[in-house]
């Protein structure tokens, strides 16, 4: 599992959804004390599983970090998404190129992916985070909400865009998040290249597929 979001996060930035030191992923089992995170700043490119730091969660379900450790400065949405957990969960963060550029469009990706029944079926999209501060807690605390976070740690939703920024994206294992990024990407990839306007899919009605 620690190993897969190296895996995943080297597949990212050989797809230019990151650059070096961009993007951040984490890991817990579930019911475990211990959330495994990417560390700030370093080429994720390189990542491998002791360059991961591992926090334990305290007896009010706060992250110790270690001494002399530097975790992603998203720390904050991967604590909100990770701390009530009853399964094995990886967040992962990426600045997928079309994704973002769909959103910078003013696309609601929500009403775009009902139209392919190859992201809707599999991938639950939530609604846009708007622009905020990277790292900020304002993201993360935005994030965890458009991703209908409950009082129990599940979730409404698989993925959600971040405004000129990113995605955020969440599954049982780091791969299966990097597919839902994958999935948006290659809808929002179609979309872009079809030269069709905003407002010519706001003007579509949805389609659902069974």
């Amino acid at each position: 599992m620690i190993t897969a979001v190296g895996d995943v996060m080297r597949a990212c930035y050989a797809r230019g959804w990151i650059t070096t030191r961009d993007g951040n992923a984490s890991v817990r089992r579930g019911k475990s004390k211990f959330l495994h995170i990417t560390p700030s700043a370093w080429r994720k490119n390189v990542i491998f599983p002791e360059l991961m730091i591992r926090m334990e969660f305290d007896k009010d379900n706060n992250l110790v970090i270690p001494p002399g450790k530097n975790p992603s400065g998203e720390l904050h949405m991967h604590w909100l998404l990770q701390k009530d957990i009853k399964k094995t969960r990886a967040v992962v963060h990426a600045h997928p190129t079309h994704v973002v550029a769909t959103m910078y469009r003013g696309f609601d990706l929500q009403k775009v992916c009902t139209q392919f029944p190859e992201i809707f079926r599999y991938t639950r999209v939530g609604g846009l985070v708007g622009p905020l501060p990277a790292t900020s807690k304002q993201l993360g605390e935005a994030t965890s909400k458009a991703l209908g976070l409950g009082a129990d740690g599940s979730l409404k939703f698989d993925i959600v865009g971040q405004s000129n920024h990113g995605v955020t994206a969440v599954a049982s294992d780091p791969w299966s998040a990097y597919e839902h990024i994958e999935r948006l990407d290659h809808i929002c990839e179609i979309i872009l290249k079809s030269g069709v306007s905003p407002e010519e899919v706001e003007n579509k009605p949805k389609v659902f597929f069974s």
